[in-house]
């Protein structure tokens, strides 16, 4: 098999193929294809050098994590120049046949090369051997090596590069913790009748560069690892507000499947006035397992924490949250109450909705009212409560209440 038949053999990774596991396979291949014992791939930090990856047929002589001093071995001796990238036979090379791992391992031939980043930087080493001398190795074969090497570069290139980002978002959001951030904006909802005040929809709001929305700095921290110590920390600052909003007013808070499961949230909601609390499940939301997280829900739900299943109708997910996980709270996004009063198929799926919410004791919250005719067609249709610009939009807390005052005055 040509160096050009091996890489078309493995240049195209599946899908689902993590980049270690990918780098597995190629060194077997490798391996298998030369005949040889063992290959591995040696990479060169400065105190040591890690073996990151070994197959070997049989029980292997080395393992994933083992070290050896920067100076041991034939790695470092090959990238020098003094010894060859093909021995054939270690007996018929002097300076092979001094160092101990020839006879001790042993080492009957010997293949390696260096391993060249995007950016020019030494990774390492790509090295096979056999427990003989294999007189059938040619320079065909090192070009093999050096094929697979600039494959193994590209993936370790990938990889180095989604660490560099993972450690950059990271300091991002520490940064974004360590501050002030997120301030919180309360939007009013109210009855749909009456149009009294009933509760608030807590909004996080970023003013940390790079200036983007919400939902990226959330996405953000859940990919540094930091997603529920930024949600949770906006829902700390959220609830604050709750000695100085009506009493008879709740607080939606927005929160993953991910806090939930965690116990930080229930943990911290233990001595807020139940009632007042109301957690918000977005369709967003990928949640892969219902009974898990109805179960870590239901010590909040049984305090009397009310559930909200929010942005129904955008998608099929929301449909899932609500049948398997029977919300107090239903609300309508959007793209379903925008143009609700000349559009008689947003009618038709709100009037469905409201009819479930109804079978199934729920309660339904209309959100992204912005005319006075979307408003009196929800009416109309049964819609339990509104949110919207038209009756108020997100606020900081002085803001809003003074809002909400004047339009009592």
């Amino acid at each position: 098999m040509t160096a050009a038949q091996l890489a078309d053999l493995i240049a195209l990774r599946p899908q689902g193929i993590s980049d270690s596991s990918y780098i597995d396979r190629v060194i077997k291949a490798l391996r298998t294809h030369l005949g040889l014992d063992v290959a591995f791939i040696a990479q060169f930090r400065v105190e040591d050098r890690v073996f990151t990856h070994v197959d070997a047929e049989g029980p292997a002589p080395i393992n994933p994590g083992d070290t050896l001093p920067p100076d041991a071995g034939y790695c470092q001796r090959v990238v020098d120049g003094l010894l060859p990238e093909l021995i054939a036979d270690t007996s018929l090379c002097p300076l092979a046949m001094e160092l101990p791992e020839t006879t001790a391992l042993p080492i009957g031939s010997h293949l390696s090369v260096p391993i060249w980043l995007g950016d020019g930087r030494l990774y390492g080493t790509l090295c096979c051997f056999g427990y003989t001398a294999d007189p059938s190795l040619s320079e065909r074969d090192i070009s093999v090596m050096r094929v697979f090497a600039e494959l193994i570069a590209d993936q370790l290139d990938s990889e180095l590069k989604r660490v560099r980002d993972r450690v950059q978002k990271h300091r991002r959001i520490s940064e974004v913790l360590a501050s002030d951030q997120p301030t919180i904006v309360y939007q009013p909802i109210l009855a749909a009748q009456s149009l009294e005040l009933c509760g608030w929809e807590c909004l996080a709001r970023f003013s940390t560069q790079p200036q983007r929305s919400p939902d990226q700095w959330f996405l953000e921290a859940a990919e540094a690892g930091l997603g529920v110590d930024l949600e949770l920390r906006a829902i700390q600052l959220a609830v604050k507000a709750l000695r100085e909003l009506p009493g008879h007013t709740y607080l939606a808070l927005n929160c993953s499947p991910q806090l939930v499961y965690s116990g930080r949230l229930t943990a911290f909601l233990q001595d807020l006035p139940p009632r007042r609390l109301v957690l918000e499940i977005t369709e967003h939301a990928a949640v892969a397992d219902y009974v898990r997280l109805e179960q870590a829900l239901a010590p909040l739900r049984q305090r009397g924490v009310r559930l909200s299943i929010d942005d129904t109708g955008a998608g099929y997910a929301s449909m899932r949250h609500i049948l398997e996980l029977s919300p107090d709270i239903i609300k309508l996004d959007m793209s379903i109450t925008q143009g609700i009063d000349h559009d008689f198929k947003r009618r038709a799926l709100a009037s469905s909705l409201i009819a479930f919410a109804r079978e199934t004791g729920s309660s339904v919250v209309a959100e992204g009212v912005e005319t006075q005719q979307e408003l009196e067609a929800l009416r109309a249709l049964g819609v339990h409560k509104i949110q919207g610009y038209l009756l108020g939009r997100p606020q900081p807390l002085a803001e809003a209440l003074g809002a909400m005052r004047s339009k009592v005055g």
